[in-house]
């Protein structure tokens, strides 16, 4: 299917540049492309009545870590120019993948310093050695510790990796510490926030759980990868990044029991989708999984395991966008985008959120 399908033009002042305050005063969209009234303006704080009792909301417990980092190349013991590196995927112990601008100048064996000249304490240092360079500016580092030590080294002196659409407008600042991390954050490893789960408040859960609606948690590692555009013309020579996931016994089994008794499965996100559609079976049993999921879902996809996704408004000509275009239906998700636009709500990972029920020909059979 050709990417320019998936394209509309979103003014800039569109853009959330900060949540909102609460976080479950944002707006919500609720699109249901088999029901008479096919798009509904709402609030997320109608979350509990628009869901039924004995639905499952699934949240991914992932916790971003502060994985941009600025420093100089180092070479033949000299310090150089100064350079932007962005963490996305943890390869082993002490090894990560990692996007660098500029990167035109670097070659393998090239040193990286991060931190202030003058510090010589632990935590104020991060250094790190080029061991591959790949395309489009990704480069493998090998760092100098690893453990507690890194993690301490990185709290110290990285910042949190905002999306690019923010990042150019504004720098993180202390305020992000806070904003671009979910309640549920708990396993270290993301370079994205999931921010379909940033609209949730303990005021919210407490009405979802009076409604009868439960709530269970998977893991993925979001990478910085979910924000590359597709540059190819047709989505059938999109090469999707890939991600590590974990779906617990226990989750599973909750979730297909839900299933059995009649409630849905809610994703709270895309994330969460990609997840539990990797970890279903061709009848819709989700299974325990962990592992790498470079699952990608555009229309023609079939949804095995989810039956509702709530999910924020996603980038033009996106992978995200793809997703719900091939959950809803890409003339429904054109016409909701057009909506929003109109209507003004906010877009993307500060932003607000839709709704979506699926189209009929996107669900299991």
């Amino acid at each position: 299917m050709r990417v320019d399908a998936f394209d509309f033009e979103l003014p800039e002042d569109r853009i959330a540049l900060r949540p909102a305050e609460p976080r479950d005063a944002a707006r919500l969209l609720a699109v249901d492309p088999g029901a008479d009234t096919v798009l509904a303006d709402c609030g997320i704080r109608d979350l509990p009545a628009l869901l039924s009792p004995g639905d499952a909301l699934v949240f991914n417990d992932t916790k971003v870590i502060p994985a941009r980092l600025s420093g100089r190349r180092v070479r033949d013991g000299t310090a150089g120019p100064r350079i932007e590196v962005t963490l996305h995927k943890q390869e082993s112990e002490a090894r990560w993948r990692a996007f660098v601008k500029p990167a035109r100048k670097l070659v393998e064996g090239d040193g990286l310093a991060f931190g202030e000249p003058g510090d010589l304490s632990l935590s104020g240092r991060l250094d790190a050695r080029i061991v591959a360079k790949g395309e489009g500016g990704e480069i493998e580092l090998a760092f100098e510790f690893s453990g507690p030590a890194f993690d301490e080294a990185l709290a110290q002196i990285g910042h949190m990796p905002l999306p690019p659409y923010i990042a150019a407008r504004r720098p993180p600042d202390r305020q992000d510490t806070d904003d671009y991390q979910t309640m549920f954050a708990r396993r270290a490893g993301a370079v994205a926030a999931p921010t379909a789960g940033l609209h949730f408040t303990e005021r919210l859960l407490a009405a979802l759980e009076a409604r009868g609606i439960s709530r269970h948690m998977v893991t993925l590692h979001v990478g910085a990868g979910t924000f590359l555009p597709v540059k190819v013309d047709d989505t059938g020579d999109h090469r999707m990044h890939s991600e590590w996931g974990e779906v617990s016994p226990e989750t599973a089994d909750a979730l297909n029991r839900a299933r059995a008794a009649g409630g849905r499965v809610v994703a709270v996100g895309s994330t969460p989708v990609r997840l539990l559609e990797s970890a279903a079976d061709p009848d819709g049993c989700i299974g325990a999984f962990s592992g790498e999921t470079d699952i990608f879902l555009t229309p023609g996809s079939r949804f095995r395991a989810v039956d509702r996704m709530l999910t924020n408004f996603h980038l033009p000509r996106s992978t995200l966008f793809m997703m719900v275009a091939a959950f809803s239906g890409l003339e429904t998700m054109k016409r909701a985008y057009a909506h929003a636009i109109e209507d003004g709500y906010r877009f993307y990972s500060y932003g607000d959120a839709c709704l979506l029920s699926p189209q009929a020909e996107a669900v299991r059979p």
